[in-house]
């Protein structure tokens, strides 16, 4: 019955965030074409504010001017002294937060969508932050019906040490869109609909859920994230070997136990060595060469969300 359903209240803010990392273009000429004619982004009894978060690193087709926008959304960079010297993105970080947050706060948006594109072949794929976050889990589990029979993956960032503090965590419910394959700088077609596909069907959902729709209980398959693994390298640190051609666009496949996974320029094999299956995403991701990062290691774990309404039902009285 609906009496033991989970009551959450409606979500009436929500960001649309491009540009977090300027060369990601799908999400950059998105949010500047919804600033100019947002009619296709705009639900009733919500507020949809389509904004560009890195705008100086998106003017120079650049991921970032002095550090990434998506990693400074932790305690210690929000709280900084504005002095001479700081980062232009801590600084921007702490703009972003007085606008949509301040994070953690009852004052913060409540929903933010942040686009991203990546090099990797990881489709249109949900990036989720909290496990036990039922409204987002329905939202997930939502939009991957919707998208069916194209695949939807979802990637879970939630881990014990991994801290990402992303630019769309100011919000209550935090959702990355990670679209490729697609190269730094370059726009396709086929990508930037993808997206902007993911988009709309999420607004349909918090829509839906503030006009009172009730959701079941649902079940849905994430990618935890377990380890990042670098490039073999030799004692000055260079890369020695390269993403194995048999590897090479395998995001979401699974990795056993002797699989090859990396090749060096002499032409040995280096195989996967682990006594479980693993899921690969972010495989030879171009930005991750200076974060030492061949690939994210994750495994297929299952998340459970209550059956959901929202508290308050809407009744039209504009």
């Amino acid at each position: 019955s609906s009496s033991s359903a989970l009551a959450e209240p409606p979500v009436r803010r929500v960001g649309i965030f491009g540009g977090t990392h300027g060369n990601e273009l799908s999400g950059v000429l998105l949010v500047r074409h919804w600033q100019e004619n947002g009619a296709e982004i705009q639900r009733p009894g919500m507020e949809v504010k389509p904004f560009l978060t890195n705008p100086r690193a998106v003017e120079k087709c650049t991921r970032y001017i002095d550090c990434d926008l998506n990693r400074v959304f932790d305690p210690d960079s929000l709280g900084r002294p504005v002095v001479e010297d700081i980062p232009y993105e801590v600084r921007r970080a702490q703009e972003i937060n007085h606008i949509f947050g301040p994070k953690g706060s009852d004052d913060a948006y409540d929903l933010i969508f942040d686009l991203h594109n990546t090099t990797s072949n990881m489709g249109g794929t949900l990036i989720l932050e909290n496990s036990r976050d039922d409204f987002t889990i329905q939202m997930v589990h939502y939009i991957k019906k919707a998208l069916a029979p194209e695949l939807c993956p979802a990637l879970l960032i939630e881990h014990p040490s991994l801290k990402y503090a992303t630019t769309r965590s100011v919000a209550k419910h935090p959702v990355g869109v990670e679209v490729g394959p697609q190269p730094q700088g370059v726009a396709r077609a086929d990508i930037l609909d993808k997206m902007r596909k993911i988009v709309k069907h999420g607004l349909d959902f918090v829509q839906l859920f503030n006009e009172g729709k009730e959701f079941p209980p649902c079940t849905i398959e994430v990618f935890k994230i377990m380890e990042k693994v670098d490039y073999p390298r030799n004692k000055n640190d260079e890369i020695i070997a390269i993403i194995h051609p048999k590897l090479q666009d395998q995001d979401w496949q699974p990795l056993n136990n002797g699989d090859p996974l990396f090749l060096t320029l002499d032409g040995k094999v280096i195989p996967y060595q682990g006594n479980c299956t693993v899921y690969p995403t972010f495989i030879n991701e171009a930005a991750y060469y200076e974060k030492k990062q061949a690939f994210v290691k994750t495994e297929k774990i299952k998340l459970n969300a209550k059956h959901l309404r929202s508290s308050v039902s809407n009744q039209s009285t504009s």
